[in-house]
Order: structure tokens, then sequence, then C-alpha cells
């Protein structure tokens, strides 16, 4: 694989996979959007705005289905949502041959499925980027700092490649050793706003206006943490708590993804936050987690019955 000589798949047409399609575009990578769960679709070309620091950028992109295509040869990007990477890994295991994937997705072991089916390289990316929809093809992007890329499985010398094909100024990206780290300050980060907020049914900026509510996310964080220290991962709650308040006021009025896709009538990933903390402290032992277990099994009961 030579950097920017690869044919770039995004699979998931939501916001995120829309706003990194337009940058890579306008950087003149070749990319193509596939919509991993709708099958036998026609491709054709969208043209995709995307609203970013008080400008509008757009270009011409090509969508289509993933059942179009019998072998993908580039980077394949994941930023579908995580529950169904099970199907997608069933879907993708004679397709992608040697080429490498990239898991743009929130969650905890959201790669577990592609290692049980024997992919060989796998990396994951952190988003430390903010978007949401405005209208159809038109979404909001902030990109808040250079989104590190790490080793699942996989070399250096192809995640260097990988970080060299798709950093562009607009969303840009890093190279990251110790990954895991970060993976879990994202999920304890996601276990607080994806729970507590659409359970309160507010905004991100909850957090810095009221007391009350952040001591709950603090209880969260502490037991998110007593889990993390059975995996080896070295974080401290000034750490964690300093992330969530700083991402409280910069999306201060913005509604976390678990909040919309409820409002949405869709699917949540709760199921990789909150409840994987709670598998998690349960394959380690005798670890309590019954804040962000409750937090988390209300929120699924909140989507279930948002969905009947």
């Amino acid at each position: 694989m030579k950097p920017n000589q690869n044919h770039i798949y995004i699979v998931g047409n939501g916001v995120i996979g829309k706003a990194l399609a337009v940058a890579l575009i306008l950087n003149e990578r070749k990319v193509t959007i596939l919509r991993g769960s709708i099958d036998n679709q026609p491709a054709i070309i969208e043209n995709i705005q995307v609203e970013i620091e008080n400008k509008i950028i757009e270009a011409e992109v090509a969508v289509s289905s993933l059942s179009n295509f019998e072998s993908l040869d580039g980077i394949i990007l994941l930023t579908n949502k995580s529950f169904g990477n099970s199907v997608l890994a069933d879907k993708l295991k004679n397709k992608t041959g040697k080429s490498p994937i990239v898991f743009l997705q929130n969650g905890l072991h959201i790669e577990n499925s592609f290692l049980n089916k024997g992919f060989d390289e796998l990396y994951r990316c952190v988003l430390l980027a903010t978007s949401e929809s405005l209208e159809n093809n038109k979404v909001r992007f902030k990109l808040v700092a250079p989104s590190p890329i790490g080793i699942v499985k996989g070399s250096n010398d192809i995640l260097q490649q990988i970080v060299d094909v798709l950093n562009t100024s607009l969303f840009s990206f890093r190279n990251e050793k110790d990954i895991q780290t970060i993976i879990w300050k994202k999920v304890i980060s996601n276990c607080v706003f994806n729970s507590i907020c659409p359970l309160l049914e507010t905004d991100n900026g909850i957090f810095q206006r009221n007391e009350e509510v952040l001591q709950i996310a603090q209880m969260v964080i502490k037991e998110c943490l007593s889990v993390s220290k059975e995996y080896d991962i070295n974080l401290t709650m000034e750490v964690v708590l300093e992330n969530i308040l700083a991402i409280s006021k910069m999306s201060d009025g913005q509604k976390i993804s678990t909040y919309q896709d409820i409002l949405n009538k869709r699917e949540t990933e709760i199921e990789t936050m909150n409840l994987a903390i709670a598998e998690s402290a349960i394959l380690k032992g005798n670890i309590a987690v019954p804040v962000t277990a409750m937090l988390g099994q209300l929120v699924k009961i909140k989507s279930e019955l948002s969905r009947n």
C-alpha cells in the first residue's frame, strides 16, 4: 500500500462519514461511501455540504452499496454504528484481502467480531471531532484535535501509511502508540454523556451547568476507572473529569448522539458503552458498577420504547 494512491471506502453514510468524504475528496483522494446495511442499491453521486468554521465546503461523492463490490482494494473506514459490526464482519470477510480496516466508531471491544473472524489488518481511531446533521446531505463539523489511530492488529508501517493518506487540514489524524488508554478515556466519557444526557433529555452542557448532575457523572467515572485498572489502563478521575467538562463546555447546547438516536427512533450504541463496561467488570470478577450498569439499562429500555 502506498500513501495517496488508494481508494478509500467509507462504510456508513452518517455525519462523520459524509464530513470525512468531503475532506478527503477536496484533497484529491478517491472516495466511495458504502451503505453496509442496504444491499443492491445502484451507485449514485451525491452533493454533500459540510459547514465548518462558518463556511460551507462541498464535494460530489460516490455512494453505493457494499453488496455491489466483490472486493475492496484500498483503505476501509468503518463509520457505521458499532452494533452492526458482527454482521458487517461476515459481509467483509471475503472482500477485503489485505486491505486495512480502520474503526472510527465509539465503544469498547467493538473490533472483537473482526478479530474472531481472523482479519489481519485492524486499526482503531478515536475521533476527536463533533458533527451533527443539519438537513439532507448537509452536516456541521468541528475539529477538536487530530484524531489518534493505533494498532489493534497490524504493523507500524501500515499505520503510518494510513495516517498519511487520511490526514488533511480539515479532518486531521495522527499516529498513536498507546491507543488503548485513549479508547478507555473516550469510552468512559461516552458512558457519562450517552447515558445521563438522554435520560435527562438534555444537552451536553449540563455537566458544566449543574453540580448535582456532575456528581452523578463522577460516580460513573469512579466505577469505570475501577474496571479500567483491571485492564492495566492508567487513568485518573482528574484526567477524565477534565475531559468531560471540556467537552461539555465546547458542545454546550448540542445533543449527544445517543439522545439524537432515541429522538429519531434509531437503535443506540449503549451496549458498547455502559453495558460493555458492566460486562468487562463481570469478566474480571468482583467489581461492582451498579450506577453505570443501571443508567445503561435505562437508556436501552428508553430506546426500545421509542421504537415501539
